[in-house]
């Protein structure tokens, strides 16, 4: 499978920002003070399952990342041949050699 170079960015984008959006979201949630993720200085269930849910982000974010990197450097290790819109693939790409 080869993705086009703007399919590439975009999962590269993707995994850059659900990683900056969940890191935000657990350092606020960590420094909560209205009672919703600690109780008596107590980790809450709201708590414990929105840092589950952020865990799980940076899981899919990574891997999502990590798709839309290898795409990027393959794009460029190819001389650009997929372009930006994917109409061309690698396999047509190579025919003429």
């Amino acid at each position: 499978m080869h993705l086009s170079r703007r399919a590439s960015w975009f999962l590269l984008a993707f995994g850059g920002w659900s990683w900056f959006v969940w890191i935000t979201f657990v350092r606020n949630l960590w420094k909560d003070s209205s009672g919703l993720a600690f109780e008596d200085g107590d980790p809450t269930g709201y708590f414990w399952v929105h840092l589950t849910l952020a865990v799980a982000s940076f899981a899919f974010g990574t891997a999502i990342g990590w798709l839309g990197l290898r795409g990027v450097r393959a794009s460029r290790r190819d001389g650009g041949a997929a372009g930006g819109d994917g109409a061309e693939t690698r396999a047509t790409a190579g025919a003429g050699r």
